[in-house]
């Protein structure tokens, strides 16, 4: 990924000390997300969980 773009969104995501101090790691979390995003089904009903609800007593 460009390194100016990868500045961009660092900066729009918050992550601006992160970025200035340890870019090798924000660039390694970028592409760890990237190539995991097409792993991941979107879900067709909009209302539907990927994890049931995070209450205590729920599921146990």
């Amino acid at each position: 990924m460009d390194k100016t773009l990868l500045a961009a969104l660092a900066k729009a995501a918050g992550l601006d000390k992160a970025w200035a101090d340890h870019p090798e790691d924000v660039a390694a979390a970028a592409a760890q997300a990237l190539n995991t995003a097409g792993a991941i089904d979107i879900p067709t009903d909009p209302a539907a969980e990927p994890w049931p609800p995070m209450r205590a007593g729920v599921g146990l």
